[in-house]
C-alpha cells in the first residue's frame, strides 16, 4: 500500500473526528477498490465475502455516478458528511464487536486434501478462519471436503506429480482469493519392497510423489510469495518413516527423508523472504494407508527389534 493512502486516510479520520468528543476507532486504512485502465475494477477484503462485497458496491457507485452524469453532474458529499456516513454508531459497535480468528484472511492450500491426514487439516485450518484450497487427485473428493468444510473453500483436482497441473492448481487459488499464504504438502503413498531387491521403477514412482511432487508445489508457494513480499509457511508432511524407518518401507522411508531435508533447505534460503519451512513426522495416523491390516502385518515382524538395533548403533558410533 502506497504511504501516502494510509498518510491521507489518517489524516481525513484526524481531521473530522476532531469535530466531537464522541470515542471512535479509526477503520483499517487499505484501500477497498482498485481500478486498473484495461483490466477492471478489483474489490479488497479480509475474506473473500468482505472483497466481493466491496467489489459490488464499487460497481453500485459506477452505475450511480454514470446514471447522475447521464442527466446531470455527479457530486459525492463533503468528507465531513462521507466521515458521519462511515463512522457511523452502529456500525462502529457491530465491527468493535467482531473478533477475528486467528487464521482469518489467510489462505491455506492442502494437497492430498481429500484423504484422512489431508481433510483434517483442511478442517482445522477452515474452523480457524482461513479460506482453504483442498488438492487432490479426486477432484470430486476435494470438492465434497472442501463443501463440508465451509468458509468458502475450494476443491480442485490437482496431480502433484504434473508440474502443469500444480502450476494450474495454484494460479486457480491467486484468481478465487488473490493469493497464497500457507501451504501444506501433504500428498504422498507408500509402497512396500525389501530394499536390496526393489525395482528401479517402484523406487522412482515413489521419489515422484513423495519428493518431487513437495519441491513442485514448494516451488510455486514461494514464486507467489515472494511475488506477495508478505511472508508465508511451507509445511511438509515428512513422516516418521524420514528418521525412523521400517523394514521393507526403503521405498517410502527414502523419499521422505529427502523431504525432510527439502524443509530445511527452504527455510535456509527463503527465511530472509520471511517464508518459514517445517516439516511434521506424522506416525500412527489411522487413514488409508495406515489400516488395521497394515499394523496387524507388521506387528509381527522383528520391525522394533531392528529398530533398536539400528538405534543402539546410532549411539555406538557417536
Amino acid at each position: 500500500m502506497s504511504p501516502s493512502l494510509r498518510k491521507n486516510y489518517t489524516t481525513y479520520f484526524t481531521q473530522n473526528d476532531g469535530r466531537d468528543d464522541v470515542k471512535r476507532v479509526m477503520l483499517d486504512p487499505m484501500p477497498r477498490l482498485t481500478l486498473v485502465p484495461g483490466l477492471g475494477m478489483f474489490g479488497h477484503g479480509r475474506t473473500l465475502k468482505d472483497a466481493r462485497i466491496a467489489a459490488d458496491v464499487g460497481e453500485m457507485w459506477i452505475e450511480a455516478a454514470r446514471d447522475a452524469e447521464s442527466i446531470g453532474r455527479f457530486q459525492p458529499v463533503s468528507k465531513p458528511d462521507l466521515f458521519d456516513l462511515e463512522y457511523w454508531s452502529l456500525e462502529q459497535a457491530k465491527l468493535a464487536g467482531a473478533k477475528a480468528k486467528p487464521f482469518t484472511g489467510q489462505v491455506a492450500v492442502v494437497t492430498g486434501g481429500a484423504g484422512a491426514i489431508g481433510a483434517a487439516t483442511a478442517k482445522a485450518f477452515a474452523r480457524e478462519g482461513a479460506h482453504v484450497v483442498v488438492l487432490d487427485l479426486d477432484g470430486g473428493r476435494a470438492a465434497e471436503v472442501a463443501k463440508s468444510i465451509g468458509n468458502q473453500s475450494i476443491g480442485l483436482a490437482c496431480d502433484v506429480t504434473d508440474a502443469a497441473s500444480v502450476r494450474a492448481a495454484f494460479e486457480a487459488a491467486v484468481t478465487t482469493y488473490g493469493g497464497v499464504d500457507i501451504v501444506v504438502s501433504n500428498a504422498g503413498a507408500a509402497w512396500e519392497s525389501p530394499i536390496a531387491t526393489m525395482d528401479d521403477a517402484l523406487l522412482r514412482k515413489s521419489f515422484e510423489l513423495n519428493f518431487f511432487s513437495h519441491q513442485s508445489v514448494a516451488q510455486n508457494a514461494v514464486r507467489i510469495m515472494k511475488e506477495q513480499a508478505t511472508g508465508g509457511v511451507l509445511l511438509f508432511n515428512a513422516s516418521k518413516q524420514a528418521v525412523n524407518p521400517g523394514a521393507n518401507f526403503g521405498a517410502y522411508g527414502l523419499p521422505k527423508a529427502a523431504a525432510l531435508f527439502l524443509s530445511r533447505q527452504y527455510a535456509l534460503e527463503h527465511g530472509k523472504d520471511g517464508i518459514r519451512s517445517n516439516a511434521v513426522n506424522a506416525d500412527r495416523i489411522r487413514s488409508g494407508l495406515l489400516n488395521d491390516e497394515m499394523i496387524a502385518a507388521r506387528s509381527g515382524r522383528a520391525d522394533c527389534r531392528s529398530r533398536i538395533t539400528w538405534a543402539a548403533t546410532c549411539l555406538a558410533l557417536r
